[in-house]
């Protein structure tokens, strides 16, 4: 090859190269943390916090073929309520996501919810797969339980369904309605229905929520006489990065 050939190739490739900095810049880290802080704990229209704040914080890992893990944390206070010795619930899962045509996505994974010495007669750690579809704003899924739900005895094999959607409604705020239902296995009067209407606005990196809650039971436990599962409203802000 003539030098003048050498050369321009060289800056053919340089270019190339240039070109694809801001291509590489732009891609998506896959790692990510969230932090938030919350007026209540509500968890399928339960309140896991005797209605009292809690902080919260999670890690997640998303790769580009679909597949994810992450943890999660939340500061807790029914287990104690119940006459345990746990006052955090860590929350693992992983998982696949994925785009099946015609504007569907799927996914599915396993998620246990880890009560570290929780001293419960029967166990709250928790093993669940589920499985979601979502279509446009709405999505729709299904939790089973493969070990007892939550401290309920003989309860594996339990269900939760549920359908949520998430409305932009323009200039950073978003609306998401929800339905559930939690079928405990064994104990029909432990199954109920909840739902929820809340309302998020993005600010400064910051997500602030506001939102109403109401279950279809009253939930007292430990004896601290409060209804866990009464309407009520729930105030909260997050960050992810």
């Amino acid at each position: 090859m003539k030098p003048f050939a050498a050369l321009r190739a060289a800056a053919i490739v340089g270019l190339a190269a240039a070109a694809a900095l801001p291509a590489l810049a732009e891609e998506t880290n896959p790692l990510s943390f969230n932090l938030s802080v919350t007026s209540d704990y509500r968890y399928r229209g339960i309140s896991q916090t005797r209605l009292k704040p809690a902080l919260q914080g999670g890690v997640d890992y998303a790769h580009s073929s679909g597949f994810y893990i992450g943890a999660w944390a939340s500061t807790i206070k029914w287990i104690k309520d119940s006459g345990g010795d746990a006052d955090v619930e860590i929350d693992t899962y992983a998982g696949y996501k994925t785009e099946v045509g015609g504007g569907f996505t799927v996914d599915v994974g396993f998620l246990r919810y880890n009560y570290p010495s929780n001293k419960l007669p029967v166990s709250a750690n928790t093993n669940e797969l589920y499985g979601a579809v979502s279509y446009g704003p709405a999505t729709l899924k299904y939790s089973h339980s493969v070990s007892n739900l939550f401290g309920f005895a003989d309860s594996k094999n339990s269900g939760y369904l549920d359908l949520s959607a998430t409305f932009d409604v323009g200039g950073g705020f978003s609306l998401t309605p929800h339905v559930g239902h939690q079928k405990v296995k064994n104990n029909s009067a432990a199954s109920y229905t909840d739902y929820s209407l809340t309302a998020n606005k993005d600010f400064e990196g910051f997500t602030f929520g506001l939102g109403v809650v109401a279950t279809s039971t009253d939930a007292y436990i430990g004896g601290k006489g409060k209804d866990l599962g009464k309407t009520g409203v729930v105030l909260s802000v997050k960050k992810v990065f």
